[in-house]
């Protein structure tokens, strides 16, 4: 595979970091991404871990106008909140202790390029304000000086938190907020993806068996792939890649047919596993309501209403709310003000409701 910008024989080589699927959930969302790249505004791209949100902002970069300028990526959370404002704006010499020499930020170092800001909802707001002017007018300081610097710089930005209801709690500015969505992208689930499964998991069984040094590329069974697609995936892809990566070095023959999805199973039944089962208990109850909910998607809401009613009180209490939540959101294309007025509700009871259920939507 070539690698963005790397050199050949004297010449500069692109390729676009491919995704991969077939289904028409899929299909959709990559025609969504090439019809804003070409577009010079900010893109925010929303979704669960594990779902791909880089590689959707690596390919907003290569088929935008920018793609043979930098595409420069910081994960916002992998710093601390005294750090992140010198790492993307860059320092002067004797800024601050151990500042032995002037440093260019990410900002300079993605001029005419793209900047990836990763989980932009852990940026504190001091930091947030001096990005707004970056958006708004193109400038900015290095800390420790007063001179501005002018950079012309495209912002994609990920997150998998509800930036609404940080604005409300004013843990992120509004005004940055509005700036960054001139298009918001949600990435599909995994269990959004049913059709893609199965793709998935062989391209990732055929590398890790070339990791391997095989020389057959080990097939999924017909029962191990029913198990994999009645999985409800809270990982989302990254999960799935651990899975069958797992499944096909333990598989001792050309076929994989046992899935494991929790490698934390302790074969010795200490403490240790006693602890880890609240939390596998939770994650199979969260598996088993994701599946009542998607049959949703067939008109079969008589069934699911009819599960939900066998559960105990507060628990079917609980699954009705989310349910309503969950149809009404569809049903008005995930507008939630729309979705609100559907269910009766004002915008700030429906952010409240939301908030309770915000990662299982």
């Amino acid at each position: 595979m070539v690698i963005p910008g790397q050199s050949q024989g004297g010449r500069k080589h692109f390729s676009i970091p491919e995704a991969i699927g077939q289904s028409e959930t899929f299909l959709e969302f990559q025609e969504r991404i090439s019809k804003v790249a070409p577009i010079e505004r900010p893109v925010l791209i929303l979704g669960e871990r594990g779902t791909g949100k880089e590689l959707a902002a690596s390919k907003i970069h290569f088929l935008s106008k920018r793609w043979q300028k930098p595409l420069i990526t910081l994960n916002c959370s992998a710093l601390t909140s005294t750090l992140i404002g010198s790492e993307l704006f860059g320092y002067e010499k004797g800024a601050f202790t151990g500042a032995a020499s002037r440093q260019e930020g990410r900002f300079e170092k993605a001029s005419e390029g793209t900047l990836f800001l990763d989980e932009i909802g852990t940026i504190p707001m001091e930091v947030q304000e001096k990005i707004l002017r970056v958006v708004e007018y193109g400038s900015f300081e290095r800390v420790g000086s007063s001179e501005s610097i002018h950079v012309d710089v495209r912002i994609v930005a990920a997150t998998n938190v509800d930036l609404f209801l940080m604005v409300q709690s004013g843990e992120f500015k509004q005004d940055l907020l509005d700036r960054l969505s001139f298009e918001v992208i949600y990435v599909p689930p995994l269990r959004k993806r049913k059709g893609d499964i199965l793709v998935l998991a062989n391209h990732f069984a055929a590398r890790m068996a070339f990791e391997l040094g095989r020389d057959e590329i080990p097939r999924i069974s017909s029962q191990a792939l029913k198990t994999l697609e009645d999985y409800s995936w809270p990982g989302n892809i990254r999960e799935l890649k651990n899975v069958i990566e797992r499944a096909t070095y333990k598989s001792l023959s050309d076929e994989i047919k046992e899935i494991s999805f929790d490698p934390f199973n302790n074969p010795y039944g200490d403490v240790l596993e006693n602890r880890l089962m609240g939390k596998k208990k939770k994650r199979d109850e969260a598996h088993q309501d994701s599946k009542i909910l998607d049959e949703s998607n067939a008109g079969e809401s008589g069934d699911i209403m009819g599960q939900i009613l066998k559960k105990p009180f507060r628990q079917a209490i609980g699954e009705l709310e989310f349910y309503l939540l969950s149809k009404a959101l569809k049903e008005c294309r995930f507008n939630q003000k729309k979705a609100a007025k559907r269910l009766g509700l004002s915008y700030d009871q429906f952010r409240g409701i939301q908030k309770k259920y915000s990662d299982r939507i």
